[in-house]
């Protein structure tokens, strides 16, 4: 199939799996006009890839589940690796987290001792952010 029937099957852009195939997810054959050539079964590997990323894997996280791409990644067994690949993405996920809510929290506080907060027709309306 060319790479626009792949991203359709797999609802996602000629883009991204140029990028899947750069680095090293997914193959193509050329066809004598140049074009970008998959295997049916590239399909079940991109929903794959894109299963891992959109749990919040990265690329490079991604190469560690390569062996299980071609079948159901999510029903088999946790390899070790994978395991700790997503303890690793996890924590890193759960920092960015704490920093944005620091700020938010920080935000939080200058706009509650800013007072009130101006409303359309100039009157003077309490500010809608209250504490969580």
């Amino acid at each position: 199939m060319l790479i626009g029937e792949l991203a359709g099957a797999t609802a996602t852009s000629a883009r991204a799996l140029r990028h899947y195939e750069g680095a090293g997810l997914i193959s193509s054959e050329r066809a004598p006009n140049g074009y970008r050539v998959y295997d049916e079964r590239a399909v079940v590997r991109v929903r794959n890839i894109r299963t891992l990323l959109d749990a919040g894997l990265t690329l490079d996280d991604v190469r560690v589940f390569l062996p299980c791409l071609d079948g159901d990644v999510a029903a088999g067994p946790p390899s070790p690796e994978g395991l700790a690949v997503a303890r690793r993405r996890l924590a890193v996920l759960e920092a960015r987290i704490a920093v944005q809510a620091a700020a938010r929290d920080r935000l939080r506080e200058v706009l509650d001792g800013a007072g009130p907060e101006p409303g359309r027709d100039g009157q003077m309306v309490e500010a809608s952010i209250t504490k969580r």
